[in-house]
């Protein structure tokens, strides 16, 4: 019996993995859809919001499973109730990164600026890529210390979210002097501090997750080191 729950554990793991690298893929491709100017890229990362949906609904599925024929006790309960609510926090990170591919679409669709006033925007000083960059590494590590109870890097990308806010603060600054320079800049300013907030809050689920590591392994949530 404990070789089946851990194989079905095993299975967990491995569909964890995929739903972040799905979302991980999406914060990287809306963010590249916007500074690329690639609408295909922004339309796919708005298509993909079903389909980690439907992955979250898989795990959530597994995670029933285990829950009824195995009826866990402590640190096996609590693994499977960290998953459950991990993959709630990857959902929103996805319905995060198909918000900002949204704003993106909707930036050179609308018509109320042109590719170039976005480019100029977005590519002198603002730190949006970096801000995606720094998500989905945090994203990364996070599931990655699930699947490998690494208590210690879960509290690093708690950590991490300090590096996220930072950079809010700096795309914050960067389009008030864009404003105050040229106060016709303010429509596509307002939009890229939409994005970015939207990223900020991604990053914000992110330590979610990794909270829900450190009580998998301890039992208490974002535990002090």
């Amino acid at each position: 019996m404990r070789a089946y729950y851990q194989r079905q554990l095993e299975g967990l793991h491995n569909e964890l993995i995929l739903m972040g690298a799905l979302c991980e893929d999406a914060i990287a491709g809306a963010v590249a859809g916007l500074l690329e100017e690639n609408g295909k890229l922004r339309q796919k990362v708005i298509n993909m919001e079903k389909e980690i949906d439907l992955k979250e609904r898989e795990i959530e599925s597994i995670c029933v499973r285990l829950l009824l024929r195995e009826q866990p006790v402590a640190g096996d309960l609590r693994q499977i109730t960290a998953a459950q609510r991990m993959v709630n926090d990857m959902e929103r990170i996805g319905d995060q990164a198909a918000d900002v591919a949204r704003v993106a679409e909707a930036m050179y669709r609308g018509g109320n600026y042109s590719a170039r006033e976005i480019e100029e925007t977005v590519k002198n000083g603002v730190y949006i890529g970096d801000m995606a960059a720094a998500i989905t590494k945090m994203l990364s590590a996070s599931v990655d210390s699930f699947v490998h109870g690494d208590l210690q890097k879960a509290r690093e990308v708690i950590k991490m979210d300090d590096e996220v806010d930072s950079l809010f603060k700096k795309v914050k600054q960067e389009l008030i002097k864009f404003i105050t320079k040229d106060s016709k800049a303010a429509g596509v300013c307002l939009d890229i501090l939409m994005i970015a907030k939207h990223l900020e809050r991604s990053g914000d689920h992110a330590v979610n997750i990794a909270e829900w590591v450190s009580y998998s392994i301890t039992g208490e949530r974002g535990a002090p080191a």
